[in-house]
């Protein structure tokens, strides 16, 4: 049987049908093993013998009536279980290594009860998922690392980078999202667990640092869905403009502005980061970064401390990756890179720390790290998700597309779970700044 890989762009309903061209290929039983090819039992013994070095937890991979073993037991008992389908799941991950797991699982070639357990696993054992990325699957790194190429973020491509995840449908962010519609980390308050609560309470935190007043005029890189403008509006009455590039977006937000009456206070703009102009007392961007790339990094932080009158403050919001992985992932391109987030990167806090200490009169005043807020959220987010299945199917988004979503919101929450990946809010001042900073409104 003819394997064919999922498609070179992030997999999408289209505007007609919601329906992605991007079906899962039919199940082929692991029954029939001796018909397979040479291929897939050489990329069952390779993907196996890594398999063997997993030495922080232990793994099952159920598969033709038999369960094969891994691992050793870790202090927290840590433990995965995986259902292999169809034997073409060992090609896919042994020639695309870790995209290749994803792609396996987008496709039905494997199933899990618990996907954050699966990826915790991996990312605990490091050394056994960068093996992944030797043999077979380097010859497919060029082709990835060309893809991510295309898919850098120029002007033309930030707006297509942008639209090619956000403008998927605002029906779909409505359906796992709760009533704030923030897509980003929330902060729980203790002994909370309200997803719409903790988003707010975010919210507050973030002006707090800011010092936010009526006189401010603050601007927002990266509008959402209007959540921090409206709420910065309402209850601080300050000026705000923010920016977006995608469309979608735009409408939804100018629409919640108009209803509310707040054309007044809130100037919403479809531009780059990059050409804004004027300056401002204060600026926020949450989990706009990820977005910029490896390249223009330095020049979005340039382009945040030009746009900040000389006694600004700025809060960043970012999702940052371990500073020990960041060459290497400079170097790589991920599953989120390549189906998620085209053009996407992480930043570490080091990286922040040395292009702001170069390149801008930024200094930076106040660091918090709400990685664990993040797999909270996304829990959150992924239970939405699977109590909205039907809904979603009814509007047109396929298995295989909930398959994708479903592996992403796991894929992470496993990497924040772990602290391979972390959540920074950073606070920045202008040279004339001079904040309270209050520790109780810092939250310490």
């Amino acid at each position: 049987m003819t394997h064919t890989p999922p498609e070179q762009t992030p997999v999408s309903p289209s505007k007609s049908s919601r329906t992605s061209s991007n079906q899962p290929a039919p199940l082929r039983s692991l029954a029939g093993s001796n018909k397979e090819s040479w291929l897939t039992r050489l990329s069952r013994q390779a993907v196996l013998r890594q398999l063997r070095a997993l030495n922080r937890g232990t793994l099952s991979v159920h598969e033709n009536g038999q369960t094969l073993h891994f691992g050793q037991a870790d202090s927290d008992g840590l433990h995965a279980e995986i259902h292999v389908h169809d034997a073409a799941a060992y090609s896919t991950i042994a020639s695309n290594g870790s995209v290749g797991s994803g792609e396996a699982y987008i496709h039905g070639f494997w199933s899990t009860p618990d996907l954050t357990a699966v990826t915790r696993l991996f990312v605990r054992n490091l050394d056994v998922l960068d093996a992944m990325e030797t043999g077979i699957a380097r010859l497919g790194a060029p082709a990835l690392k060309w893809l991510h190429w295309l898919n850098r973020n120029t002007l033309d491509g930030s707006r297509r980078n942008i639209q090619a995840h956000y403008d998927l449908g605002n029906s779909l962010f409505e359906n796992f999202l709760d009533p704030s519609m923030m897509y980003s980390a929330a902060i729980f308050p203790p002994s909370e667990d309200d997803l719409e609560q903790a988003q707010w309470n975010k919210l507050k935190r973030i002006c707090n640092k800011l010092e936010l007043t009526a006189d401010d005029h603050l601007l927002e890189i990266g509008t959402g869905w209007g959540s921090m403008a409206i709420y910065a509006a309402t209850h601080y009455g300050c000026r705000v403009t923010t920016t977006t590039l995608s469309d979608e977006q735009y409408a939804f937000t100018a629409q919640r502005i108009r209803e509310l009456g707040l054309e007044d206070r809130i100037t919403l703009l479809l531009k780059d980061y990059r050409e804004l102009e004027g300056q401002y007392d204060k600026l926020v961007s949450i989990e706009m970064i990820e977005a910029v790339g490896h390249e223009y990094f330095r020049n979005y932080f340039e382009t945040c401390a030009a746009r900040l009158k000389p006694h600004g403050l700025m809060l960043l919001q970012a999702i940052t990756i371990r500073d020990q992985r960041y060459d290497q992932a400079r170097r790589s391109v991920d599953f989120i890179q390549r189906y998620i987030f085209p053009g996407g990167s992480l930043p570490s806090i080091s990286l922040i720390g040395e292009l702001t200490r170069k390149h801008t009169d930024l200094a930076m005043l106040h660091l918090e790290d709400i990685g664990s807020h993040y797999a909270r959220t996304l829990r959150h987010w992924h239970h939405n998700l699977i109590a909205a299945r039907g809904e979603l199917q009814h509007l047109g988004y396929d298995d295989a597309f909930f398959r994708l979503w479903e592996f992403y919101l796991c894929y992470c929450e496993g990497g924040f779970i772990e602290r391979s990946i972390g959540t920074a809010q950073v606070l920045l001042s202008k040279p004339d700044a001079r904040p309270k900073l209050d520790l109780y409104a810092m939250g310490e």
